[in-house]
């Protein structure tokens, strides 16, 4: 061996040393989005985040909103005229014809699947009157999910301004999306024949990674791909979100390889009370109501275990999105679930504690 060998030799093996010593930090998933979020709804825990806040266009994973509004206040046997403005709609489409017949379920199919930006429309006329309407009714729900950074101008999400949303605001919008069991069914739907049209679904990710359950692409040339998916393994539910990705097909399975190898954290402590039954348990938004929010209070005693001395925080689940006016104390409104350290130790139901009035004074029934 020369000199000159030698001493690469002593290099590298003191460069190993070195590396045994201070390993290189390496980061364990990374995205090519602008922003990205990856969520254990199950134990409430951000397992990945990528300028979560940023304030971006999200083309057609509007429709995850639109869709959630029109389950809610439709009736999904109802028979829509399709209007002439609806059938001209720019962009992705289901091909309606003005003055065609279809039931809201099957525009539901032609919204989530080929994203048809018709059947956004026919829809939002059909269930608030008018397109501005169903808007109201949009941003009216995303105020009572929480979403604190979106805004929303149209049902089908061209580009518009004051159209914007979070890649954190629309995990809360798709967890909420896949408590619905109708929109869980059609969102997951791989393939549906409607009459004569053979309906697909752009979700690539429902045949790429196992458990996937939904939910919604998106695409134009100012947003940038975006996609919000969600699977459920073994129990728990993981959102991800990506906006402005031009790799986001990879990016998510990546996001969900590495967010399933991550072991739920575990709690041990004494079985302690979190909430008695009567205890107000916060405010929430009532929509078309005399009075704005209703207070509520928890349905029944609580018992968890949780390390003494931890704080405790709680999160409202409404039944169906948004509370509607007239509402009677009492009332079923939702569920308060209980999150210790990131993990959920428990919920519990949660009820009107006083009677809302609606708009005209309406009382309920």
């Amino acid at each position: 061996m020369t000199a000159g060998s030698k001493r690469s030799v002593c290099a590298l093996t003191a460069l190993l040393f070195l590396f045994t010593l201070f390993p290189v930090p390496v980061r364990a998933v990374d995205t090519s989005a602008t922003a990205a979020i990856l969520v254990d709804e199950t134990g409430g825990r951000v397992l990945y985040e990528k300028n979560a806040d940023e304030k971006l266009r999200i083309a057609s994973t509007t429709k995850i909103m639109t869709a959630l509004v029109a389950i809610r206040d439709g009736n999904l046997s109802d028979v829509v005229t399709v209007s002439r403005r609806a059938a001209s709609v720019e962009g992705s489409s289901m091909y309606l014809q003005s003055g065609e017949k279809l039931t809201l379920e099957a525009l539901l199919y032609g919204l989530l699947l080929p994203s048809g930006n018709d059947a956004a429309t026919a829809i939002a006329e059909h269930v608030a009157g008018s397109e501005a309407a169903f808007v109201e009714r949009m941003n009216e729900t995303a105020k009572a999910l929480g979403m604190t950074n979106s805004s929303f101008a149209n049902p089908h999400g061209l580009d518009a301004e004051g159209h914007y949303s979070t890649a954190r605001d629309m995990a809360k919008l798709g967890n909420a999306a896949m408590e619905l069991p109708v929109f869980r069914r059609i969102a997951s739907t791989r393939t549906i024949t409607i009459g004569k049209r053979t309906l697909k679904n752009h979700n690539k990710l429902l045949d790429m990674v196992e458990g996937c359950v939904g939910l919604k692409t998106g695409y134009t040339s100012r947003a940038g791909r975006t996609l919000v998916t969600c699977v459920e393994r073994d129990g728990r539910r993981l959102i991800a979100v990506t906006l402005h990705d031009s790799d986001d097909w990879t990016d998510h399975k990546n996001l969900y390889t590495y967010g399933f190898s991550q072991p739920p954290v575990e709690l041990s402590g004494p079985v302690q009370q979190a909430a008695a039954a009567g205890a107000y348990m916060g405010e929430t938004p009532v929509w078309k109501g005399l009075w704005s929010t209703v207070p509520l209070m928890a349905e029944g005693d609580l018992w968890c275990a949780f390390p003494e001395g931890e704080t405790v925080s709680v999160r409202i689940e409404l039944a169906d999105g948004l509370l509607v006016a007239p509402l009677r104390a009492g009332q079923k409104a939702g569920t308060a679930v209980f999150v210790c350290r990131g993990v959920e130790i428990g919920r519990i139901g949660v009820l009107c504690a006083v009677t809302i009035p609606a708009e005209d004074g309406t009382l309920p029934a």
